[in-house]
């Protein structure tokens, strides 16, 4: 691997680092055919009544075989998930780990409700919303043809998405993840600050999360 490549990944952010490798060699194991989607979507029924428990980690890392919609959800995950990292959790690897978690745990319950079997990209927009709605005034440029507020962010990439699929369902699993990222936000910004005045589960990691991350 060339050396510019290893620095760009060394530079990354070590929560986005993971998530980001993880997710190129699932969606490159599919494309060379080492495995299928079918062995990596999340239901219930597989996950826990058939004992296929990975399921339940493998739905968050399969963006789709190599195309642009993969390109489009990779970049601007990556994006926004460093950014995020780098600023609001910055030195802060397990409080991030426990927002995705805690993040992951919710698409899990919903996603027998709305049909999503890949939770890769609702996931994907939980640092969006989250970095969208902690920066306001933030004015973003998309793709140099409008500019639009940091809050609008994740309502233009979600209308950008259903434009690239042709189909409002490609973009159901963005609005799912905007819909919790934005309970995320409320539990970790505005009710957990502003209404119980302290740190709670919501915004705090458990101490033996912050042990696995050497944050004791």
């Amino acid at each position: 691997m060339p050396v510019g490549i290893e620095a760009w990944i060394t530079q990354i952010p070590p929560i986005t680092r993971g998530w980001l490798i993880l997710s190129c060699l699932t969606s490159l194991a599919v494309q060379c055919q080492l495995v299928t989607p079918l062995q990596l979507y999340f239901s219930f029924k597989s996950a826990f009544v058939n004992v296929q428990p990975w399921r339940a980690l493998t739905t968050f890392f399969y963006f789709g075989t190599l195309s642009l919609d993969f390109i489009f959800h990779m970049f601007f995950f990556m994006r926004y998930s460093r950014m995020l990292e780098e600023s609001s959790f910055a030195n802060r690897k397990a409080d991030y780990f426990w927002l995705l978690f805690l993040s992951s745990l919710m698409l899990l319950a919903l996603s027998p409700l709305f049909n999503l079997p890949f939770l890769s990209s609702p996931l994907a927009f939980i640092p969006i919303y989250l970095w969208s709605r902690r920066h306001p005034s933030t004015p973003i440029s998309l793709f140099g043809l409008i500019t639009i507020t940091a809050p609008y962010l994740p309502l233009a990439l979600v209308g950008f998405s259903w434009l690239l699929n042709g189909t409002w369902r490609a973009a159901a699993g963005d609005l799912v993840g905007c819909a919790v990222g934005h309970i995320g936000w409320f539990l970790r910004d505005v009710w957990t600050r502003e209404m119980v005045g302290g740190p709670t589960v919501f915004s705090e990691p458990p101490q033996r999360i912050r042990r696995l991350f050497g944050e004791d």
